[in-house]
Order: structure tokens, then sequence, then C-alpha cells
């Protein structure tokens, strides 16, 4: 029985002073290790929106040493369809990877439907707990955590402008994806702030293009209407529709994202969208050091940017009130 236990504590000793040689040998180890990392990207391959995020996200990894081709491999998989979801997170989650980089309700959904096993980073979601993605921001609890897209107070914002550039507004639709969790919280939020503007909003749908110009066509009917496009994957799908409807019906229009301005819109106020895939690499960097997902809180952006379109301000009759234009972070002629 002494035997025993004294055999117990002469091995517990030598595990002690092997466990001291250990961190060494497991980070030499851990350079040479290929270590896989898994992207799922809600848009076209050929995207140059997408194409700047994903290089941000591989440039911030590269930063924290790690480098695709060397001791990293990044899967890419870029979807917008339902079924193109499903069939690339399974995918993905096949090639067995450490954590799987996401950025689009459609994209968690699936990969959470697929594993609860593989950490998920997520990038640029609404409202995680409303979907289900988290327990909540601090602890999260689950497999995934990771970037907001904004908080829900911000879309207030969007009126508020709106009535900056195009004071004689009094009636304004909503652009809004019903099918999200996002899309009833953003509109939520812009209804909170309509009264004390003395505005009056009513939602349209984005389902698909004949839902979108029927809806636009049949409100732009006075000259004091306005639009507000919140973000949604559907409304960056069917954005060059979107930009040529506000055009055609002389509709002053805010959007969340700039890309819309560069394309032709009015303005447009949110975050910096490439910024969250540099922040996300440090959670993975994280992640693939050992940390757990559930333990990681959600992080709110910090990083926000105004862009305005003189050109289309022009078009549509618009003065662009001085102070808006010195706030502006991007301005195109």
């Amino acid at each position: 029985m002494h035997f025993h236990q004294w055999k117990r504590r002469e091995f517990i000793t030598l595990l002690g002073s092997a466990a001291a040689a250990w961190p060494l040998a497991a980070r030499a180890q851990q350079a040479d290790r290929m270590r896989r990392i898994g992207v799922l990207m809600a848009t076209t391959a050929d995207d140059p929106h997408g194409t700047a995020r994903t290089t941000a996200f591989v440039q911030g990894l590269q930063q924290l040493g790690w480098t695709d081709g060397r001791n990293a491999r990044i899967d890419i998989r870029w979807a917008t369809t339902d079924a193109a979801f499903r069939r690339h997170a399974a995918e993905l989650v096949a090639l067995a990877p450490e954590v799987i980089l996401a950025n689009s309700s459609q994209s968690v959904t699936a990969l959470l439907q697929a594993t609860r096993a593989v950490p998920i980073v997520f990038v640029g979601i609404a409202d995680p707990v409303g979907a289900g993605f988290v327990d909540s921001l601090a602890r999260p609890g689950g497999n995934a955590t990771g970037f907001l897209l904004f908080e829900y107070g911000l879309s207030g914002k969007w009126l508020e402008l709106l009535k900056q550039i195009a004071p004689q507004t009094t009636r304004v639709a909503v652009i809004r994806d019903p099918a999200i969790a996002a899309g009833p919280g953003q509109f939520g939020a812009i209804q909170a702030v309509a009264p004390m503007l003395g505005l009056e909003v009513s939602p349209i749908n984005v389902r698909h293009a004949g839902e979108i110009e029927r809806g636009i066509t049949d409100f732009a009917r006075s000259p004091n209407d306005g639009l507000i496009v919140t973000a949604s994957i559907l409304a960056r799908v069917h954005r060059e529709l979107i930009i040529m409807l506000a055009a055609r019906h002389r509709l002053p229009t805010v959007y969340s994202d700039h890309i819309f301005v560069t394309g032709g819109g009015l303005i447009s106020y949110g975050p910096d969208r490439v910024d969250q895939y540099r922040q996300a690499a440090s959670y993975v960097d994280r992640i693939l050091k050992g940390e757990k997902p559930a333990n990681l809180p959600v992080q709110a952006p910090t990083k926000y940017a105004l862009v305005v379109n003189l050109k289309t301000a022009k078009a549509l009759g618009l003065e662009v009130p001085p102070t808006l234009l010195a706030r502006a972070d991007e301005v195109i002629e």
C-alpha cells in the first residue's frame, strides 16, 4: 500500500518537472503544425468588397504570426443562397478546422447547424442574442462569439441624418429584411425616434426584387418622401436596384454601408466593416492559442464612417449642410 502511494507521488513529481519543459516543446510544435482556419463569406467570390474584407482578415492574422501556407491553412467558401450556406458549412466542418470566421446571420446559422464543437468567430451580426447565437454579449456560453454590426440605437441616427440633409422630409419608408432578427430590431429603433423628428415611418420588405420595386413605387408619391435602407444581406444583393429606384423617384436615401454611396447612393453612416475583419483576426488568434469562444465577450464596433455623395445630392437638388460635410469621413464629388 505504502509502496503504491510512494510510486504515485514519485510519478506526479516527474509529471511536474516534465510539464515545466513542456511549454517550449509545445510552442515549437505549434509553429510547425499547420492550423486550419475556415471562412464562410455571404457574398460572391468576385465581389470586391468581400475580397477587401477577407484580405483584411488574412493581413490581421499575418500580423499576429499566422501565415497562410506556412503555419496556417485558410479555406474560404462563398455563398449567397440558403442551400449554398448549408453545403459550404458542412464542407468546412468536414475539413476539421480549429476555428471558422463567418460574416452573416445566414453563415452563422448554417455553421451552428453543422457543428456545436468547432469555434466560430462572427463579424457584422446585428443581434446575436436575439438570433440565439450566444447566451449574452458578456458571456456567449457556446461555440460562437465575435463582433456586433452595431447597436440598434445607431438606426435612429439614420433618421436624424435624413432630416439634416433633406429637412423638408415628412414621410420615410424603411427597407428591412423581416426574416432576420435585425430587420424588426433596426425598424423599431427608427420608429422610436420618428415622433421627435416629426416623421412618419413605414416598412418595405426586401425579400425579392419585385417586392422592393413595388414597395418603393407605391410609397414614392409626394415630394417630401425619404428612404432608409437598413443593414441586411438582401439589401446588399439588391443594392443596384435600390440605388436606381431612389434616383428615379428622387428620394433622399440614407444607407447603413458606404458601398451604397460609392455606387451612387446619397449618404451612409455605419461601422467600418473592414476594420472588424482585422479585429476578428485577434479572436481567431486567441482561440488558436487555447481560449474558448464561450469566454470571449461579443464586442461592439469602435470605428464608424460617414460618407456623402455630392454628385447625388446635386442631382436631388439638395444643399448639404457644411456642418455635415465637415463631419464626413469621405466625400464623393
